[in-house]
């Protein structure tokens, strides 16, 4: 079975938890891709949604699911988003795809967080995928020699501006022994937008694809 497939169970094994829901967050990423796919079948139950990025966002709307402003929509009662890895503790780092700073707000909006993977993203400690940074432009080397200080090799994702208009560092070789920690000394650095290390709002329930089926993790 592809890894293509194992996220095509995830995101369908994620449905039964939005049935019946009317206003929920939707991530960012080839995972969510296909749970946005899936949502065609329930659209007529859905009042709204929130997204992450300008690409959820273009999906959504072409299959006639209605996008709404945070401002707009107050607390989600649950978000569905992906992950680059996630631990046992249900901490997560995510920004692969460069939405980090928008998943990370929806997230926090949410009153539940529902991550879908393929099983290769369960991992035991974060930091083998390189962490990603979103930084105004103007700090960015700055807040690259401040993760060099960190322990971090970072390297700037050239010819890549996000939906906010900043920069991206993804920091290579970090191992997070203590995510929590480590997000708070990041996003305390001047000039960071937020880096992708999701411990203060780790997910809920976190649905693994694997050849087996779903692994439910609560």
């Amino acid at each position: 079975m592809t890894q293509d497939e194992l996220k095509k169970k995830a995101a369908e094994a994620a449905l039964e938890y939005v049935k019946g829901v009317t206003l929920l967050g939707i991530g960012t990423g080839s995972t969510v891709n296909h749970f946005i796919e899936l949502l065609a079948d329930l659209k007529g139950d859905i009042e709204g949604t929130v997204s992450s990025s300008e690409g959820s966002t273009k999906r959504l709307k072409e299959l006639g699911i209605p996008v709404l402003d945070l401002n707009a929509a107050g607390e989600l009662e649950i978000y569905v988003d992906g992950a680059d890895e996630v631990n046992p503790h249900f901490q997560m780092v995510k920004g692969g795809g460069g939405a980090l700073t928008r998943e990370k707000i929806i997230a926090g909006a949410s009153r539940k967080f529902l991550c879908i993977a393929d099983e290769s993203k369960y991992v035991p400690v974060l930091g083998k995928f390189p962490l990603p940074v979103e930084v105004i432009p103007m700090a960015r080397s700055y807040v690259a020699r401040e993760m060099v200080k960190l322990g971090g090799q970072p390297q700037w994702r050239e010819n890549y501006v996000t939906d906010n208009g900043n920069h991206i560092l993804d920091v290579h070789n970090l191992e997070i022994l203590d995510p929590p920690a480590l997000e708070r000394t990041i996003n305390n650095i001047p000039g960071v937008v937020t880096v992708g290390i999701f411990a203060l709002r780790p997910a809920d329930i976190v649905l693994l694809g694997s050849p087996d089926g779903i692994r439910a993790l609560k």
